[in-house]
């Protein structure tokens, strides 16, 4: 299996204390590193792609965690599903893959490029389209 996009982002592991050290962030830490909604955290952790301990109220997420989120950033950017962002936290982490599970193959990549290449052309189209029926509309001067 070839991680190439997510195992050579080594910033992804910066922030990783040493052994020994413990390192929290609470969900304002990440909203704010990240630019994120503390609604998007807790969608991450309701459908089971993070797991924050929690203190009363207050979730507390590791260095670890603060590194997961990375990857599901960084695939939720590159266009892969929820399910696929999943399994590819789970085979970095050498944990259970889910049922059809995505093992992140050089032919996984290539495909996501190719179906990005396409809804960007969609997208120029549409732009394209807009842009010509903005040009028919008449100009009205400046009240």
């Amino acid at each position: 299996m070839d991680f190439t996009s997510f195992e050579a982002d080594r910033s992804l592991d910066a922030s990783v204390p040493a052994a020994g050290e413990t390192e929290l962030f609470t969900i304002g830490d990440l909203a704010r590193e990240f630019d994120i909604t503390l609604r998007a955290l807790r969608f991450y952790e309701d459908k089971g792609l993070l797991s924050p301990r929690r203190e009363g109220l207050t979730r507390l997420y590791s260095a670890a965690e603060r590194a997961r989120l990375a990857i599901i950033l960084k695939g939720k950017k590159l266009g892969f599903t929820l399910a696929e962002i999943k399994s590819m936290v789970a085979l970095r982490e050498g944990g259970p893959v889910p049922a059809g599970g995505l093992a992140l193959t050089r032919e996984k990549c290539v495909e996501q490029l190719g179906l990005l290449e396409q809804q960007k052309r969609e997208v120029e189209e549409a732009i394209g389209e807009l842009r010509q029926m903005i040009a028919a509309f008449p100009v009205r001067a400046a009240a």
